[in-house]
């Protein structure tokens, strides 16, 4: 790898499209198996709609912005809405102008996302900022952090703009990937250093510079074929007292100490979306829609929960004594932390959870496929 100034250089990229074939579960002809049997509603925890909120419909993989009671969301026509997490009232609205390929970054104050014609663009309030064209598509919001604004390519090259005028400060590339994935990656603030997924690795990147300070491998390339042999990390990671976990497409889970780079564990696993953690486990959904929880020090398993088999789960999200999972049908499902179990059960617009599930102050956000925008709070 190598860190440079603002370069361009041509891409040609056979999109993750067979990797989508992977997770309909389609490859070979096979028709997906029908979602396991919902257990009765039990209702142990007391939760109620609190807001509701519309935007146009989402087709694009969407990533909630959070920052204070603040959560910032997008259409895929490039409408951008801030709302207030605990009233669900609208703080701000802008447009790319564009379809959107990613978001939402922001820090508060400005947000930022990609547009389908490869530009990122930064958005303050109600107005344009600056756009900048990219050397590639891009599927992972873009990182606000520090008055710049950071980049995660398809290819996974990683850019670093300036956030006040759009300048290019430093390029990151790496050799180019015969197939990527059509979702969002890993790109993360840890303290100082800037934490991003590369093909099967964690990099410690430094934001000033873009210079590579350590990289940790989750996976691994295997196979014969270009499909087999790809390897990738997956947007949603867990991040605790500097120890990030990460999910590598349907190969591996994994935990990296970000002050050193060193690798803690790693498990096989063949989920496709993003882990969440609460410093003693780790959770995340496979493919198959089993919802398993490893322990946080050793990745040795705690639990498993079968109960939502086959319902295209999102990636999970830590809160309070639950864990909380959305699937295609629109249903959020709030697990135990402790054992698995299930605890309660909320229905949305019925079209699909289009995102992780997000918390901001009391309140748990989810969006949906249709463009519902939903506030949960406690009863």
């Amino acid at each position: 790898m190598m860190a440079r100034r603002a370069m361009h250089r041509p891409v040609a990229w056979g999109v993750g499209l067979l990797a989508a074939a992977l997770l309909t579960g389609c490859a070979g002809g096979s028709a997906r198996p029908q979602p396991a049997e919902l257990p009765p509603h039990i209702g142990l925890i007391g939760v109620r709609q609190a807001w509701t909120a519309r935007l146009p419909a989402i087709d694009f993989p969407l990533q909630v912005g959070v920052q204070g009671q603040q959560v910032m969301v997008a259409g895929s026509d490039g409408t951008v809405v801030t709302l207030n997490a605990a009233s669900g009232r609208e703080l701000g609205r802008a447009s790319a102008g564009a379809p959107l390929t990613a978001g939402v970054g922001g820090d508060g104050r400005v947000s930022a996302v990609v547009t389908r014609d490869n530009r990122v663009i930064a958005l303050e309030g109600g107005r344009e900022l600056w756009r900048q064209k990219l050397t590639t598509q891009s599927y992972t919001a873009p990182l606000v952090a520090g008055g710049r604004v950071f980049v995660l390519g398809a290819d996974r090259s990683l850019s670093a703009f300036d956030g006040r005028n759009g300048a290019r400060l430093w390029h990151l590339e790496r050799p180019a990937e015969p197939l990527v994935l059509r979702q969002a990656g890993v790109l993360q603030a840890v303290g100082n250093l800037l934490v991003a997924g590369l093909a099967g690795r964690l990099v410690g990147v430094d934001p000033d510079s873009g210079s590579v300070r350590w990289e940790a491998p989750i996976a691994s390339a295997r196979g014969t074929n270009d499909v087999e042999r790809l390897v990738d990390l997956v947007g949603g990671v867990s991040r605790h007292e500097g120890v990030v976990c990460a999910r590598a497409f349907q190969a591996a889970v994994g935990c990296v100490d970000t002050a050193s780079g060193r690798v803690r564990w790693t498990k096989p696993a063949s989920g496709a979306t993003g882990v969440a953690g609460d410093g003693q486990r780790l959770f995340g959904a496979e493919s198959d829609g089993r919802v398993l929880a490893w322990r946080a020090d050793t990745g040795d398993r705690a639990w498993a929960n079968e109960s939502l088999q086959w319902r295209q789960l999102t990636g999970p999200l830590v809160l309070g004594r639950s864990v909380v999972v959305g699937d295609s049908g629109g249903l959020l499902h709030f697990l135990s932390r402790e054992d698995g179990t299930p605890m309660d059960r909320m229905s949305t617009d019925g079209t699909g959870i289009a995102a992780t599930p997000v918390a901001a102050g009391n309140t748990l956000v989810v969006v949906t496929r249709g463009g519902g925008v939903y506030g949960f709070v406690p009863e």
